[in-house]
C-alpha cells in the first residue's frame, strides 16, 4: 500500500520521478521549510506506480496506447478523436481495490490531523511536469472543494483522464515527450478556505524584465483558478529584496490596484465551484495588509534560498483563520533563462497614431497585422499566421494558436495570466487586461500593438512604422555609475524611490 501513495512528510525533491515535480517540491517544503516559518498545508500523493497499477490492473494499458499511436502528428486532425476515445476508456472503469484502500488511509490521517470534515484540493502532477526544460504548468485538470473518500476517489479518477487532455497530448508531441513514459501522481492536499478571504502568485524575480532585485505579489479574493486562468486583472505589489533583507522597515516600493472583478467560491449547492462578482468596494480595496505582503514576500525569499534560482509560487489565505499558507513552487524558467543573453533588440513606434485600447503591455516589443477577433480555441482556423488574437483570455487549450500569432491582446488578466506566461515563453507581444478589446477593435482591422512605452501596451488604429534596433551588450563597457532603478507609486501620492543595485 505504502507504494501507492507517500505523505508530504516522506517526500522530497528527489522524489521526481515518484510524485512529479509539483508534489516532491510540496513535500520538499514542507519537510524542510516549515521549520523556518513557511506554512505548507499537508497532505499526500499518489505515486507513478499507482498510476501504472491502475492502467495495468484494468487492462486499458495497451488500449490507451494503441489510440495514441493512431494519432495523426502532422497536423493533429484526429486529435479530438483520439483524445476523446482514451479518456472515456478511463472513466468507464474503476480504480483498483488496493488503490481506493491506500487513497482511503492517507484521507483518514489528514481528518485525523484536521479533525473531521474536511475539504481537499485534488492536483495532478505529471511526472515530466514543472522540470526546467517542462515547466509549463495547466496542461492536467486540479478539482477543489473534494469532500469525503466516494467524491476524492472520483477526482482522483478524473485526474488520471486529464493527462490525456488534448492540450496535453499535444503539448508531449511538442516537447518529445513518450506518452509511454510520463505517468501521473495526484496530490491530494488539505484546502485552504481562499474563497472566504484571497489568493495570488509570487514571483522572485519581475516577469516582465528579469529585474532578480524584487519580489512581485499578486493577489486577488477568492480561489486562485482565476489569478492562474488570468481571467481578472489582480493587485500588483513589487518587494525590494535588499530592503527586505536589511529589516527595512517599508520595503513595498510599488503597488498597483487590479480590478479584481470576480471572486471564486464554494458552490454551496454541492461540490465545485462558482464565480460571483465582487462588490464595488471590494474591488476598490487592496487585497492584503502591507504586513501581508511583507510576510509573502519574505517567504518567497526563503524558498528562492532553498532551491537556489529563481521561483514561481502560488499562495492562498484562509479566511477562517487568516493564515497564509504556500500551496505550489515551481521554478520560473523565462526570464532566469535569458540570464546569459548578450544581444537585446530594442524597438521604437515613429509616429503614434488613433488609440483603440490600453492594457499592461509585455513583451517590450512592437507589433501590427489584422486583428483576429476568437471566442474561442475551436475557432483556430480563422487566425493566419502574423495576425494579431484578440480575445476575452486565453488559457492552455489556445496554446497551438498563440504560436501563429503576432500579437496577443485580452480583455481580462495581468503579469500572471496564461497570455502573459505564454508571451514571454514564445517572445512576442501582448497586451492584457485591456477590459474592451474585443467591443473597440474590429475583426480584420489593421492594428498595432505597442509594449515598448513603458507598463503600459497600446493599441493603435493602422499599420504604423518603427524602428527595430539590435544592441550588442559586449559592445557596452561598464557604465560610470550604478545602475538605478526608479519606481513611482502614484497611489502614496507622488513618491519616487530611486534605489542602487
Amino acid at each position: 500500500m505504502k507504494n501507492y501513495i507517500r505523505h508530504f512528510s516522506e517526500i522530497d525533491i528527489n522524489d521526481v520521478p515518484t510524485v512529479g515535480g509539483k508534489n516532491a517540491s510540496l513535500g520538499e517544503m514542507f519537510q524542510k521549510l516549515t521549520s523556518k516559518g513557511v506554512q505548507i498545508p499537508d497532505g499526500f500523493a499518489t505515486t507513478a506506480e499507482a498510476y501504472w497499477h491502475f492502467l495495468q490492473e484494468v487492462h486499458i494499458q495497451e488500449e490507451i496506447f494503441g489510440l495514441l499511436a493512431k494519432l495523426n502528428t502532422t497536423d493533429f486532425s484526429n486529435l479530438k478523436e483520439i483524445g476523446a476515445s482514451v479518456r472515456k476508456a478511463i472513466l468507464d472503469t474503476e480504480l483498483p481495490k488496493d488503490l481506493k484502500d491506500a487513497i482511503e488511509e492517507g484521507y483518514d490521517a489528514l481528518s485525523k490531523k484536521y479533525k473531521g470534515d474536511i475539504s481537499l484540493a485534488v492536483r495532478s502532477s505529471a511526472t515530466a511536469e514543472d522540470l526546467p526544460t517542462a515547466s509549463f504548468a495547466g496542461q492536467q485538470d486540479s478539482y477543489l472543494n473534494v469532500k469525503g473518500i466516494d467524491e476524492l476517489v472520483d477526482a482522483c479518477k478524473r485526474c488520471y483522464a486529464s493527462l490525456f487532455n488534448d492540450r496535453a497530448i499535444k503539448y508531449r508531441e511538442d516537447n518529445n515527450f513518450d506518452h509511454t513514459k510520463v505517468a501521473l501522481s495526484i496530490g491530494i492536499q488539505m484546502m485552504v478556505r481562499s474563497d472566504l478571504a484571497a489568493s495570488g502568485v509570487n514571483f522572485t524575480l519581475d516577469p516582465d524584465t528579469g529585474f532578480d532585485q524584487v519580489v512581485m505579489v499578486s493577489s486577488i479574493y477568492g480561489l486562485g483558478e482565476n489569478i492562474v486562468q488570468g481571467s481578472i486583472n489582480p493587485d500588483d505589489y513589487f518587494v525590494f529584496k535588499p530592503s527586505l533583507k536589511n529589516g527595512i522597515e517599508q520595503p513595498i516600493v510599488s503597488r498597483r490596484l487590479g480590478s479584481k472583478e470576480k471572486t471564486m467560491v464554494y458552490d454551496t449547492s454541492g461540490s465545485g465551484t462558482i464565480n460571483l462578482d465582487t462588490p464595488m468596494e471590494k474591488q476598490e480595496q487592496y487585497v492584503l495588509t502591507d504586513a501581508e505582503v511583507v510576510k509573502l514576500a519574505q517567504w518567497s525569499l526563503i524558498i528562492e534560498d532553498h532551491y537556489k534560482r529563481p521561483m514561481d509560487i502560488e499562495w492562498a489565505k484562509d479566511g477562517q483563520t487568516n493564515e497564509l499558507f504556500i500551496v505550489q513552487a515551481r521554478p520560473e524558467t523565462v526570464q532566469s533563462a535569458k540570464t546569459n543573453k548578450l544581444k537585446i533588440n530594442t524597438y521604437t513606434l515613429l509616429k503614434k497614431g488613433k488609440e483603440l485600447t490600453h492594457g499592461m503591455g509585455l513583451g517590450n516589443k512592437i507589433a501590427s497585422g489584422k486583428a483576429r477577433i476568437l471566442l474561442s480555441p475551436a475557432e483556430s482556423d480563422k487566425l493566419q499566421r502574423g495576425e494579431i488574437l484578440v480575445t476575452e483570455r486565453t488559457n492552455p487549450d489556445w496554446d497551438p494558436i498563440l504560436k501563429k500569432a503576432a500579437g496577443i491582446v485580452t480583455n481580462q488578466g495581468g503579469r500572471t495570466s496564461h497570455a502573459a506566461i505564454v508571451a514571454r515563453e514564445v517572445g512576442a507581444a501582448a497586451i492584457v487586461g485591456s477590459n474592451n478589446a474585443t467591443e473597440v477593435i474590429k475583426d480584420g482591422q489593421e492594428i498595432t500593438i505597442s509594449c515598448a512605452e513603458g507598463d503600459t501596451g497600446v493599441v493603435y488604429d493602422g499599420l504604423l512604422e518603427w524602428n527595430e534596433t539590435e544592441v550588442d551588450l559586449t559592445t557596452l563597457g561598464k557604465p560610470k555609475t550604478q545602475p538605478m532603478l526608479i519606481l513611482a507609486d502614484p497611489d502614496q501620492g507622488i513618491q519616487i524611490f530611486v534605489l542602487s543595485f
